[in-house]
């Protein structure tokens, strides 16, 4: 009786974090086009040249619209990936905008754990009723990709004044407990690039990102007014943590 109801809530968990990383592009596209809107009315460019955005963001549509339907999900997601690298490298190599270093990491490492959550996805991982074995390369990529993300969290805690500033704002213990996060994140993405103990982890990762997202994520005040992120934008990063966070979900419950 207690394994059923086990396999009810991981089998419910599992549906959540699936819901979550096929809807992210709706948001991403939703966040980007209220970023360039608020941009256009300070004749600013968008990351991406005009006629490029539109190919991109109905790419970004498509995907996400036949992922949320069930169909051909794996393909799909694994079109999400390259949509998204593909706009992030168009992104980067049209430089219409200019970004601090330290917000570079930021969102470059939040692409990078998306594009692992939708390679987790295009493995297989995540389906209820699974007709096909997963593919268990993809899945491996996809948690490199993480391990990646979660590097870049770790080397921010020790380089981005901005980020070492938004934690201790909101944690007991100063520099000691920023520091054992330092560490903790270190030891998850060391679990993730190596493939030890990913299940483990992911749980781990699973409870901790919800209180990220709402305390430094979540903090739009201390992002937008003191260091300057344009608002949509912290929206977008916000958006790409809570894909990260279904994905960690997604390896919690069926890895």
């Amino acid at each position: 009786m207690a394994l059923d109801a086990r396999r009810r809530f991981f089998k419910l968990l599992l549906r959540f974090g699936a819901v979550i990383l096929t809807r992210l592009p709706f948001w991403n596209c939703f966040s980007m086009l209220m970023l360039f809107a608020e941009r256009a009315d300070q004749r600013r460019k968008p990351d991406i040249p005009v006629p490029y955005l539109y190919f991109d963001m109905g790419a970004a549509v498509i995907c996400a619209s036949f992922m949320s339907f069930g169909v051909k999900r794996r393909c799909f997601a694994l079109g999400a990936a390259l949509q998204l690298a593909i706009s992030t490298y168009a992104s980067y190599a049209g430089e219409q905008v200019h970004y601090g270093d330290w917000l570079k990491v930021r969102m470059y490492s939040r692409t990078i754990g998306v594009i692992g959550g939708f390679l987790i996805l295009a493995s297989g991982a995540g389906e209820i009723y699974r007709q096909k074995p997963r593919t268990r390369s993809l899945q491996s990529t996809g948690q490199v990709f993480l391990g990646i993300h979660l590097i870049c969290v770790a080397y921010s805690l020790q380089h981005s004044k901005e980020d070492r500033l938004a934690y201790l704002n909101h944690i007991i213990g100063g520099e000691i407990t920023l520091q054992l996060l330092f560490v903790f994140y270190a030891v998850l993405a060391f679990s993730f690039l190596s493939g030890y103990c990913v299940r483990t982890a992911a749980q781990m990762l699973s409870v901790l990102m919800p209180i990220v997202i709402l305390f430094i994520d979540g903090n739009v005040g201390y992002w937008h007014h003191t260091r300057r992120v344009e608002f949509w934008n912290q929206m977008k990063l916000l958006g790409q943590n809570v894909g990260i966070f279904g994905a960690a979900i997604i390896l919690a419950t069926d890895c």
